[in-house]
């Protein structure tokens, strides 16, 4: 009854879901003018490497392959919620709270070491504070959160379960 519900097809699945919010994080940056903040454009490395990782262990026919590529999107999904949880600590905070802003990433590129960077955009900056969006009271950072706990959920059970046929 369930054999449509194989490991394959579900990194079918997150390889979709993962590309497809990428669509979405363009669409708000490009139509809707929404500027993304240092730790969005993280967030969005993140998706792009599970949707890479999903999609090669579609294509994959070994299991063993499967199982090892399960296992790195729970540690990028796991990293992804930890940037996600970060970002929404940022918008927690009061407005006197929140880290100085910083220069844009483009002139940050040409001046800073890639060191200082990573660290800016991993730490956030004041921008990573403001809500620019909700849906259903949630802001953009914790759709992402949802999001990267899920794929994380369905490819920890894959990668537990990478010897069976089905999920059910």
């Amino acid at each position: 009854m369930f054999a449509f519900l194989s490991a394959r097809r579900f990194h079918g699945l997150v390889a979709l879901v993962a590309f497809a919010l990428l669509a979405v994080a363009f669409y708000m940056e490009y139509q809707m003018a929404l500027e993304p903040c240092p730790l969005c454009m993280l967030q969005r490395v993140v998706f792009f490497c599970v949707g890479v990782v999903s999609l090669a262990s579609f294509l994959t026919s070994n299991q063993g392959a499967r199982k090892v590529c399960s296992w790195l999107v729970v540690v990028l999904s796991l990293i992804g919620a930890a940037l996600a949880i970060r970002h929404l600590y940022l918008q927690s905070l009061p407005m006197d709270e929140l880290p100085a802003c910083l220069p844009g990433l483009s002139y940050m590129f040409e001046v800073f070491p890639w060191q200082e960077i990573m660290e800016a955009m991993i730490m956030g900056t004041g921008e990573c504070g403001d809500v620019v969006w909700t849906f259903l009271g949630i802001s953009i950072p914790g759709w992402t959160l949802v999001a990267f706990v899920g794929m994380a959920i369905v490819n920890l059970v894959i990668a537990l379960r990478a010897n069976k046929k089905t999920f059910f």
